[in-house]
């Protein structure tokens, strides 16, 4: 099922995302609904709270990104209660955008290379290190479950260029070509 995407302003982008529990209920058909919702929406991830749900779950797919890294070809994970372990030095910068802030991107500077723990949807943990496009997709992710947005990491002056664009986005003056739910 295709669920709608929260958009800027929506209280839940802005929770700490609470454990997912191994017999959490309806999980299967949540992480299968969160895929479709991603794929119905040109995502390349999505985190539950972007949908409304306050759980620590993410899906990412960076196939589409295989042209410009090779290694994103197979890059397909469930994440479940994801723990960065470790962020390591070499900041880069890259354009950034968001299912939850549509029609915006920018320059966002994270470090090049993550350690990440998480379950998969079988819940069999996992230990790695990504680089790259993968390391900054999983950082963007696991932010959504930290209540953090990209445009958090943003420098003060640039936020304020920015504050008519996100409070038309809160208000729901935009247009995208998937299902939204705006804050009321």
């Amino acid at each position: 099922m295709i669920l709608p995407i929260y958009v800027y302003g929506s209280p839940v982008l802005r929770k700490v995302a609470r454990p997912v529990e191994q017999n959490e209920e309806g999980l299967d058909e949540f992480i299968d609904n969160l895929w479709e919702t991603m794929y119905h929406s040109d995502g390349i991830g999505l985190a539950a709270p972007q949908v409304g749900k306050s759980l620590r779950i993410f899906v990412i797919d960076g196939s589409p990104l295989e042209e410009d890294d090779p290694s994103l070809k197979d890059f397909k994970t469930t994440f479940i209660n994801p723990e960065i372990i470790e962020r390591f030095s070499d900041d880069k910068t890259y354009e950034e955008g968001c299912l939850s802030i549509p029609n915006l991107r920018e320059e966002i500077v994270r470090p090049e290379k993550v350690k990440i723990r998480y379950y998969d949807r079988r819940f069999n943990q996992h230990e790695e290190e990504h680089t790259g496009i993968a390391a900054r997709i999983i950082q963007h992710e696991f932010d959504h479950l930290e209540g953090i947005l990209f445009t958090d990491k943003l420098a003060p002056l640039k936020k304020r260029m920015l504050r008519n664009k996100l409070n038309a986005i809160a208000k729901g003056k935009f247009e995208v070509s998937y299902k939204v739910k705006v804050a009321k």
